[in-house]
Protein backbone atom coordinates (compact mmCIF):
# COMPACT_ATOMS: atom_id res chain seq x y z
CA UNK A 1 0.00 0.00 0.00
CA UNK A 2 1.18 3.50 -0.59
CA UNK A 3 1.68 6.01 2.27
CA UNK A 4 -2.03 7.78 1.73
CA UNK A 5 -3.71 4.17 1.88
CA UNK A 6 -1.27 3.49 5.25
CA UNK A 7 -2.49 7.17 6.59
CA UNK A 8 -5.95 6.28 6.51
CA UNK A 9 -6.38 2.91 8.43
CA UNK A 10 -3.96 4.09 11.07
CA UNK A 11 -6.36 6.51 11.80
CA UNK A 12 -9.16 4.57 11.43
CA UNK A 13 -7.65 1.74 14.15
CA UNK A 14 -7.26 -0.76 10.90
CA UNK A 15 -4.31 -3.07 11.54
CA UNK A 16 -1.05 -2.54 9.17
CA UNK A 17 1.93 -4.64 9.25
CA UNK A 18 5.81 -4.45 8.44
CA UNK A 19 9.50 -5.19 9.84
CA UNK A 20 12.18 -3.59 10.36
CA UNK A 21 14.81 -3.32 7.85
CA UNK A 22 18.78 -3.01 9.02
CA UNK A 23 20.51 -3.68 5.89
CA UNK A 24 17.45 -3.11 3.42
CA UNK A 25 17.89 -6.73 2.14
CA UNK A 26 18.22 -7.54 -1.12
CA UNK A 27 16.78 -6.58 -5.09
CA UNK A 28 14.63 -9.80 -4.95
CA UNK A 29 13.36 -9.36 -1.19
CA UNK A 30 10.49 -6.80 -2.09
CA UNK A 31 8.67 -8.84 -4.41
CA UNK A 32 8.92 -11.47 -1.83
CA UNK A 33 7.29 -9.38 0.96
CA UNK A 34 4.78 -7.60 -1.65
CA UNK A 35 3.69 -11.64 -2.27
CA UNK A 36 3.51 -11.89 1.30
CA UNK A 37 1.10 -9.02 1.80
CA UNK A 38 3.45 -6.69 4.15
CA UNK A 39 2.29 -3.44 4.20
CA UNK A 40 5.05 -1.69 5.26
CA UNK A 41 8.97 -1.54 6.03
CA UNK A 42 10.58 0.93 7.92
CA UNK A 43 14.32 1.84 6.87
CA UNK A 44 16.48 2.12 9.50
CA UNK A 45 18.95 4.95 9.98
CA UNK A 46 19.65 5.90 13.91
CA UNK A 47 21.16 2.34 14.38
CA UNK A 48 22.27 1.31 11.66
CA UNK A 49 24.63 2.49 9.20
CA UNK A 50 22.77 3.74 6.08
CA UNK A 51 23.57 6.23 3.64
CA UNK A 52 21.42 8.28 1.71
CA UNK A 53 21.71 7.21 -1.47
CA UNK A 54 20.93 3.94 0.36
CA UNK A 55 18.04 5.12 1.56
CA UNK A 56 16.97 6.65 -1.37
CA UNK A 57 17.34 3.43 -3.74
CA UNK A 58 15.43 1.41 -0.77
CA UNK A 59 12.63 3.69 -0.47
CA UNK A 60 12.05 3.53 -4.30
CA UNK A 61 12.33 -0.22 -4.62
CA UNK A 62 9.67 -0.22 -2.15
CA UNK A 63 7.10 2.17 -2.82
CA UNK A 64 7.36 0.35 -6.77
CA UNK A 65 6.06 -2.47 -5.48
CA UNK A 66 3.28 -1.13 -3.34
CA UNK A 67 4.96 -1.38 0.29
CA UNK A 68 5.40 1.81 2.22
CA UNK A 69 8.68 2.54 2.96
CA UNK A 70 9.09 4.83 6.36
CA UNK A 71 12.50 5.76 7.37
CA UNK A 72 13.74 6.33 11.00
CA UNK A 73 15.70 9.17 11.71
CA UNK A 74 18.65 9.15 13.64
CA UNK A 75 17.55 12.23 15.59
CA UNK A 76 14.87 14.85 15.93
CA UNK A 77 15.94 17.12 12.82
CA UNK A 78 13.45 18.64 10.60
CA UNK A 79 16.27 18.48 7.92
CA UNK A 80 16.73 14.67 8.34
CA UNK A 81 13.20 14.14 7.81
CA UNK A 82 12.27 16.56 5.12
CA UNK A 83 15.98 14.52 3.55
CA UNK A 84 14.05 11.19 4.04
CA UNK A 85 10.90 12.13 2.60
CA UNK A 86 12.80 13.73 -0.48
CA UNK A 87 14.42 10.38 -0.49
CA UNK A 88 11.29 8.57 -1.49
CA UNK A 89 9.97 7.61 2.06
CA UNK A 90 6.15 7.34 2.69
CA UNK A 91 6.82 8.68 6.37
CA UNK A 92 9.17 9.59 8.64
CA UNK A 93 9.61 7.59 12.50
CA UNK A 94 11.18 10.10 14.84
CA UNK A 95 13.07 8.37 17.76
CA UNK A 96 12.42 9.52 21.41
CA UNK A 97 10.06 12.73 21.42
CA UNK A 98 8.93 13.94 24.70
CA UNK A 99 7.98 17.88 23.49
CA UNK A 100 5.42 19.60 21.77
CA UNK A 101 8.02 21.86 19.61
CA UNK A 102 9.49 18.75 18.49
CA UNK A 103 6.35 17.63 17.05
CA UNK A 104 5.61 21.02 15.35
CA UNK A 105 9.05 20.81 13.92
CA UNK A 106 8.31 17.61 12.56
CA UNK A 107 5.13 18.32 11.21
CA UNK A 108 6.29 20.89 9.21
CA UNK A 109 9.07 19.08 7.90
CA UNK A 110 6.72 15.68 6.59
CA UNK A 111 3.70 17.27 5.85
CA UNK A 112 4.51 21.10 4.60
CA UNK A 113 7.71 20.84 2.86
CA UNK A 114 8.63 22.89 0.65
CA UNK A 115 7.52 25.26 3.01
CA UNK A 116 10.24 27.01 4.90
CA UNK A 117 11.53 29.91 6.88
CA UNK A 118 8.76 32.23 7.77
CA UNK A 119 5.96 30.55 5.41
CA UNK A 120 6.44 27.76 7.25
CA UNK A 121 6.42 29.06 10.90
CA UNK A 122 3.10 30.43 10.27
CA UNK A 123 1.44 26.90 8.86
CA UNK A 124 2.87 25.05 12.03
CA UNK A 125 1.81 27.91 14.64
CA UNK A 126 -1.16 29.26 13.11
CA UNK A 127 -2.39 27.12 10.44
CA UNK A 128 -1.79 30.10 7.85
CA UNK A 129 -0.82 29.55 4.39
CA UNK A 130 -0.44 32.09 1.60
CA UNK A 131 -3.36 31.14 0.06
CA UNK A 132 -6.38 28.00 -0.18
CA UNK A 133 -4.77 27.26 -3.52
CA UNK A 134 -1.20 26.58 -0.92
CA UNK A 135 -2.69 24.85 1.40
CA UNK A 136 -4.63 22.32 -1.35
CA UNK A 137 -1.32 21.80 -2.99
CA UNK A 138 0.35 20.72 0.17
CA UNK A 139 -1.72 18.67 0.92
CA UNK A 140 -1.51 16.40 -2.41
CA UNK A 141 2.18 17.39 -2.78
CA UNK A 142 2.52 15.23 0.26
CA UNK A 143 -0.28 13.08 0.15
CA UNK A 144 1.91 9.53 0.81
CA UNK A 145 3.79 10.92 3.76
CA UNK A 146 3.79 9.79 7.33
CA UNK A 147 4.79 10.91 10.85
CA UNK A 148 5.22 8.16 13.59
CA UNK A 149 6.37 9.69 16.51
CA UNK A 150 8.34 7.31 18.77
CA UNK A 151 7.59 7.09 22.69
CA UNK A 152 10.55 5.67 25.07
CA UNK A 153 10.47 8.05 28.03
CA UNK A 154 8.51 9.03 31.11
CA UNK A 155 8.59 12.33 29.50
CA UNK A 156 7.05 11.34 26.08
CA UNK A 157 4.18 9.36 28.27
CA UNK A 158 3.75 12.31 30.17
CA UNK A 159 3.52 14.77 27.48
CA UNK A 160 1.53 12.35 25.04
CA UNK A 161 -1.95 14.20 25.23
CA UNK A 162 -0.06 17.18 23.96
CA UNK A 163 1.92 15.57 21.26
CA UNK A 164 -1.30 14.27 19.61
CA UNK A 165 -3.11 17.76 20.08
CA UNK A 166 -0.43 18.82 17.05
CA UNK A 167 -2.32 18.28 14.14
CA UNK A 168 -0.37 16.03 11.70
CA UNK A 169 0.82 12.82 13.52
CA UNK A 170 -0.09 9.97 12.32
CA UNK A 171 0.98 7.05 14.43
CA UNK A 172 2.78 6.40 17.66
CA UNK A 173 5.51 3.60 18.07
CA UNK A 174 6.11 2.29 21.21
CA UNK A 175 10.30 1.50 21.67
CA UNK A 176 9.77 -1.05 24.13
CA UNK A 177 13.91 -1.50 25.09
CA UNK A 178 14.74 2.45 25.50
CA UNK A 179 11.39 2.63 27.55
CA UNK A 180 11.86 0.30 30.00
CA UNK A 181 15.20 1.97 30.28
CA UNK A 182 14.14 5.20 30.67
CA UNK A 183 11.68 4.07 33.85
CA UNK A 184 14.56 1.97 35.54
CA UNK A 185 13.04 -1.05 34.72
CA UNK A 186 15.76 -2.28 31.99
CA UNK A 187 14.38 -5.00 29.75
CA UNK A 188 11.56 -6.17 32.23
CA UNK A 189 8.43 -6.32 30.04
CA UNK A 190 6.38 -7.95 32.41
CA UNK A 191 6.85 -5.45 35.01
CA UNK A 192 3.58 -3.87 36.29
CA UNK A 193 4.98 -0.37 35.42
CA UNK A 194 5.69 -1.43 31.84
CA UNK A 195 2.22 -2.88 31.59
CA UNK A 196 0.89 0.24 32.81
CA UNK A 197 2.59 2.46 30.78
CA UNK A 198 2.08 0.77 27.42
CA UNK A 199 -1.35 0.92 28.78
CA UNK A 200 -1.83 4.28 28.89
CA UNK A 201 0.01 4.55 25.47
CA UNK A 202 -2.71 2.60 23.90
CA UNK A 203 -5.37 4.54 25.53
CA UNK A 204 -3.91 8.03 24.75
CA UNK A 205 -3.36 7.41 21.48
CA UNK A 206 -6.84 5.76 20.26
CA UNK A 207 -8.50 8.34 21.89
CA UNK A 208 -6.75 11.05 19.44
CA UNK A 209 -7.76 8.37 16.87
CA UNK A 210 -4.05 7.71 16.13
CA UNK A 211 -2.37 4.72 15.08
CA UNK A 212 -0.02 2.56 17.62
CA UNK A 213 2.39 0.44 18.28
CA UNK A 214 4.94 -1.13 19.68
CA UNK A 215 8.00 -2.88 17.53
CA UNK A 216 8.08 -6.15 18.97
CA UNK A 217 11.96 -6.84 18.99
CA UNK A 218 11.74 -9.77 21.24
CA UNK A 219 9.71 -12.52 22.94
CA UNK A 220 6.77 -15.27 21.96
CA UNK A 221 4.18 -14.60 18.95
CA UNK A 222 1.80 -15.21 21.66
CA UNK A 223 3.34 -12.03 23.60
CA UNK A 224 3.12 -9.92 20.60
CA UNK A 225 -0.86 -11.21 19.85
CA UNK A 226 -1.83 -10.68 23.80
CA UNK A 227 0.05 -7.18 23.58
CA UNK A 228 -1.48 -6.10 19.78
CA UNK A 229 -4.99 -7.32 20.51
CA UNK A 230 -4.93 -4.51 23.44
CA UNK A 231 -5.37 -1.83 20.69
CA UNK A 232 -2.04 -2.36 18.52
CA UNK A 233 -3.06 -1.28 15.04
CA UNK A 234 0.51 -0.47 14.03
CA UNK A 235 1.97 -3.96 14.29
CA UNK A 236 6.22 -3.74 13.98
CA UNK A 237 6.90 -6.80 14.11
CA UNK A 238 10.86 -8.30 14.19
CA UNK A 239 13.27 -7.35 11.67
CA UNK A 240 15.56 -8.37 8.89
CA UNK A 241 18.40 -8.88 11.18
CA UNK A 242 16.29 -10.84 13.65
CA UNK A 243 14.14 -13.11 11.23
CA UNK A 244 17.95 -14.49 9.79
CA UNK A 245 19.35 -14.95 13.55
CA UNK A 246 16.27 -16.83 14.74
CA UNK A 247 16.26 -18.88 11.41
CA UNK A 248 19.94 -20.26 11.88
CA UNK A 249 19.19 -20.70 15.76
CA UNK A 250 15.62 -22.07 15.31
CA UNK A 251 16.49 -24.37 12.21
CA UNK A 252 20.33 -24.63 11.29
CA UNK A 253 21.39 -25.71 14.95
CA UNK A 254 18.29 -27.79 15.17
CA UNK A 255 19.31 -29.59 12.01
CA UNK A 256 23.38 -29.45 13.30
CA UNK A 257 21.61 -31.20 16.72
CA UNK A 258 19.94 -33.98 15.11
CA UNK A 259 22.69 -35.01 12.42
CA UNK A 260 25.84 -34.50 14.63
CA UNK A 261 24.08 -34.86 18.19
CA UNK A 262 25.19 -31.11 19.29
CA UNK A 263 22.80 -29.13 21.52
CA UNK A 264 21.08 -26.30 19.87
CA UNK A 265 22.44 -23.26 20.63
CA UNK A 266 20.10 -20.80 23.24
CA UNK A 267 15.99 -20.41 22.79
CA UNK A 268 15.49 -19.13 19.31
CA UNK A 269 12.33 -16.54 21.43
CA UNK A 270 15.15 -15.15 23.37
CA UNK A 271 17.16 -13.87 20.17
CA UNK A 272 18.24 -10.42 20.31
CA UNK A 273 15.67 -9.44 22.84
CA UNK A 274 16.68 -5.92 23.10
CA UNK A 275 18.21 -6.48 19.04
CA UNK A 276 21.79 -5.97 20.38
CA UNK A 277 24.75 -8.90 20.48
CA UNK A 278 27.32 -8.19 23.94
CA UNK A 279 30.23 -9.14 21.76
CA UNK A 280 32.18 -9.94 25.10
CA UNK A 281 30.24 -12.86 25.80
CA UNK A 282 28.47 -13.51 22.44
CA UNK A 283 25.14 -13.25 24.40
CA UNK A 284 21.93 -11.25 22.59
CA UNK A 285 20.06 -9.06 24.85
Amino acid sequence: MRGQTLRVRLHAGERVYGIAMEGFGQPRWPAYFAAAGMDFVWLESEHAPNNREIIAWAAQLYAAHNIAPLVRIPEISATRAAMAVDAGAHGVIAPYVETVEQVKALVGAVKYRPLKGEALARAVKQGEFPNAETRTYLEQYNADANLIIMIESPAGVRNLPALLAVPGVDAVLIGPHDLTVSHGIAEQYDHPLFVETVERIISISRAHSIGVGMHFISGTLDWAVQWAQKGFNFISYRGDTLFVARGIQGELHALRAQLDGTPPAGDPDKVGAAGHIHYTTGEAS
